[in-house]
């Protein structure tokens, strides 16, 4: 794809402001030029050189619904989408360009070509979960700031590349769980005000586990890019519920199958996971183990932290963000929080001006992420496991680390 070429030095200016600077972040990424108001649509009170550029990849169900926060924001020009089904894109595309009241939003079937414009500031990404990593770590290296839904890893061995790419190439990356601070605030702040003494436990209750998908193939229906939506994943024939994005954890779509996804131990696992250990103040660490339990026939798991506190997963009794305290009151601690305005989508805008750690910054998430691999292992192989976070693997355990990561199909390696 030919790129368009940048603007005489003498028609930048002696500064060119936010995107310069955002872009030169990244030694590998060629300095932008500043775009036009009249290739901006409706002029707003943010000035168009001052707006974050930027596109969305995946935009069916929940990416629409990003895009509209992301597109609602003045601060904010959008101007691309991506997705695998013709109409979806279609109708997105039309969409931005309505609000805008122009034609300048394109429309991509393959994510790569949005990655090649270096118009584009930062991205957004609502694929299903087999894409996000290779998605996450082709912004970074092409020099985007990148807002990924969660669960943010498809596998363990995923998100430590995920952070180093994060880091390598000075991106912002953020993920994507709105429900850690705005769903358990009221649990966070009994943590962290002190007054019920220090955490020791806390229990999640979440699934079902992914299973196998052994549908029958169906006519692709047109304009559906089938082996573009598998991408990374084992071939398979088409079935609407093996991609469906339905938010149903039934076995009517992708969530609910491992080539995929973790099932619900992901998909509401990051939600629920990542308020637990936000919750005891453990986020930014990983379990060093996780305990196995088969009580009567009762299986249920406790992943344990290098500062001793227990997460426990359906612990039999309790419920879901149950916290157990020690009971003597402690000095409390000032709850981190989103920056700039407008929730975690303004977080992340924020962030992307001032160059700061979004709250739910890809480390935290990755942590979040890896606890839920954690549990699904321990249930699978139906025993204790011990994880080593330095080298990312079990220890001294063959089997439990094929459960790492997954072969992928070609090119869509990492």
């Amino acid at each position: 794809m030919a790129k368009q070429k940048s603007r005489p030095e003498k028609d930048r200016g002696v500064s060119q402001g936010r995107r310069t600077f955002l872009k030169t972040t990244a030694a590998t990424v060629a300095l932008p030029y500043v775009i036009p108001a009249s290739a901006l649509g409706n002029a707003g009170a943010t000035a168009p050189s001052n707006r974050i550029v930027m596109a969305g990849i995946g935009i069916g169900n929940m990416g629409r619904g990003d895009l509209g926060s992301f597109l609602g924001r003045g601060d904010v020009q959008y101007v691309a989408v991506c997705d695998v089904k013709r109409d979806v894109r279609g109708a997105q595309m039309n969409r931005v360009n309505e609000k805008y009241q122009n034609k300048d939003c394109k429309a991509y079937n393959d994510f790569r070509e949005i990655m090649a414009r270096d118009d584009i500031d930062a991205v957004h990404c609502a694929t299903p979960d087999h894409w996000h990593a290779i998605i996450v770590i082709e912004a970074c290296r092409n020099g985007k700031d990148i807002y990924c839904q969660k669960p943010e890893t498809k596998t363990l061995r995923e998100g430590k590349l995920m952070i180093d790419a994060a880091r390598r190439y000075s991106r912002v990356v953020s993920g994507g769980s709105q429900r850690v601070l705005e769903d358990y605030r009221k649990t966070v702040n009994a943590c962290w005000d002190g007054q019920n003494g220090r955490v020791k436990s806390i229990n999640v209750n979440v699934g079902p586990f992914p299973t196998e998908c052994n549908k029958a193939g169906q006519p692709i229906p047109d304009g559906f890019d089938w082996d573009m939506w598998l991408g990374p994943a084992p071939w398979a024939p088409y079935h609407p519920h093996r991609c469906s994005g339905s938010y149903s954890i039934d076995g009517t779509s992708w969530r609910s199958f491992k080539d995929y996804s973790g099932g619900g131990m992901t998909d509401w696992g990051a939600h629920h996971f990542g308020g637990a250990t936000f919750a005891i103040d453990v986020r930014e660490m990983e379990p060093e183990e996780v305990i196995f339990h088969n009580e009567n026939g009762r299986k249920f798991a406790t992943c344990r932290f290098p500062d001793g506190k227990l997460l426990h997963h359906n612990y039999p009794g309790r419920g879901n963000m149950d916290v157990d305290f020690t009971g003597d009151a402690i000095a409390a601690k000032p709850v981190p929080t989103y920056a700039g305005s407008g929730g975690i989508y303004g977080d992340f805008i924020d962030c992307v001006k001032t160059r700061r750690k979004p709250f739910r910054d890809i480390e935290l998430a990755v942590h979040t992420a890896n606890v839920c691999h954690l549990f699904l292992a321990a249930y699978e192989l139906e025993r204790s496991l011990k994880w080593d976070t330095a080298k990312q693997q079990f220890v001294n355990d063959d089997e439990a680390n094929r459960l790492v990561d997954v072969a992928r199909r070609e090119p869509w390696v990492i």
